[in-house]
């Protein structure tokens, strides 16, 4: 069975992903990676170049590549649980835990980052983030405080799959 985290973008899915497949003794895959590999480009140039609706059908496929692994955690994109197809395609294959992460510890972990396209205007990604907040709430299966370290989010998930 999978572990599959969402969560707002800096939420710490990455982080606490690779941590968590450590303690576990899983593989760690993050959908990000695995569309930048396959495309060849970075997340930004998809956006930039072939649009959202593009970038989220690559998504989906995504998505359904991971239905396929075993035992894997895998670290979704900031959006991809908020689409409800990308959301049937992962439930099978695990569990979704949503790490819940207040708006300003996302802030405070982003800084000013110039690398996440939803991220380039503060108010409109409050809006994102408020948005999206419930859709993780539907996907998830479990969520978790997602405000805390790292190192300790991923000791509690571990501990849940024990």
């Amino acid at each position: 069975m999978n572990i599959i985290l969402c969560g707002f973008m800096g939420s710490g899915k990455t982080v606490v992903g690779t941590e968590l497949a450590k303690i576990m003794g899983r593989k760690f895959v993050d959908t990000d990676e695995m569309i930048e590999q396959q495309q060849g480009i970075a997340i930004k140039a998809i956006f930039a170049t072939y649009g959202e609706d593009y970038f989220r059908d690559l998504e989906y496929e995504c998505c359904k590549q991971i239905a396929d692994m075993k035992n894997c955690v895998v670290s979704t994109g900031g959006g991809a649980m908020t689409y409800q197809r990308n959301v049937d395609a992962v439930k099978d294959s695990g569990k979704v835990v949503f790490l819940d992460a207040d708006f300003d510890v996302i802030c405070g972990r982003i800084g000013n980052s110039t690398t996440r396209p939803l991220f380039q205007d503060r108010e409109k990604a409050k809006a994102l983030y408020d948005e999206r907040k419930s859709k993780y709430l539907e996907a998830a299966d479990i969520v978790i405080d997602g405000n805390m370290a790292a190192r300790k989010t991923a000791v509690e998930i571990a501990e849940m799959f024990k």
